[in-house]
């Protein structure tokens, strides 16, 4: 129990740590990265882990965009939601287990699964 709560102790202060990182960048990305996060952490699932690790990539990719003086859609492309869910691609998210038991369902109703008639 000690561990767990360590754990989350040090989640939450790399998110602080990150989310101050991403007050200091430039506003059109804090805008955008403001959008994204909240779409992204609306998508979280499990323990957050997952998003904790992208939403780092993310910040470290607008950190080097802000820097080489890009504008940050040129980083996101103008379909931003589509940017999202490709970049979240290999994240877990809390519609994963529905999505997985949807297609659970229907291959044992009328696929490969064991009680297909």
């Amino acid at each position: 129990m000690l561990e767990l709560i360590k754990k989350m102790l040090g989640e939450k202060k790399e998110y602080k740590e990150q989310i101050a990182r991403a007050e200091a960048l430039p506003e059109d990305y804090r805008f955008v990265f403001k959008k994204i996060h909240d779409y992204m952490w609306n998508l979280a699932g499990g323990d957050g882990s997952d998003m904790l690790k992208a939403q780092h990539e993310l910040i470290e990719l607008f950190e080097a965009g802000a820097a080489e003086g890009r504008h940050v859609l040129d980083l996101t492309g103008e379909d931003v939601v589509g940017f999202c869910d490709e970049f979240l691609r290999n994240t877990k998210k809390w519609t994963d287990n529905l999505r997985e038991k949807m297609n659970r369902d229907m291959m044992n109703k009328f696929g490969k699964g064991d009680s297909a008639k």
